[in-house]
């Protein structure tokens, strides 16, 4: 068994603007995708819009800097994941595949296989 990682970006301003109603059909999508998967799913969590985001990394001269807001200033962001074990990619295809934002049109899922090291 190999892990993967689901990250799932879209527009934050979609996701923010979602009504009662909307909100409550993502979370039933993400229920159902956490009960199809079951065990295989390792762990997995929404992230707090990207704005919230703090960036660490070194300066020329070796100090750090800090900065509010995401490594990477896109329109997409990165709004959640799922750590997930399965056989093979086409395995996590199939499962990534019940995610709502894979249908959305403003979002997707990218999908890396987690290095293992022995």
């Amino acid at each position: 068994m190999a892990k993967y990682m689901l990250l799932i970006y879209g527009d934050a301003t979609r996701w923010d603007a979602m009504s009662a109603t909307e909100r409550s059909a993502l979370e039933a999508a993400h229920a159902a995708f956490r009960e199809a998967a079951g065990a295989r799913v390792l762990g997995g969590e929404e992230l707090e819009s990207a704005p919230s985001a703090t960036t660490l990394r070194g300066g020329v001269t070796g100090d750090l800097i800090t900065t509010d807001g995401p490594f990477l200033d896109t329109k997409e962001a990165l709004g959640g994941f799922y750590l997930l074990e399965a056989a093979d990619l086409d395995e996590v295809l199939a499962l990534a595949a019940l995610l709502p934002e894979v249908r959305a049109g403003h979002s997707g899922v990218e999908i890396r296989p987690v290095v293992f090291h022995g």
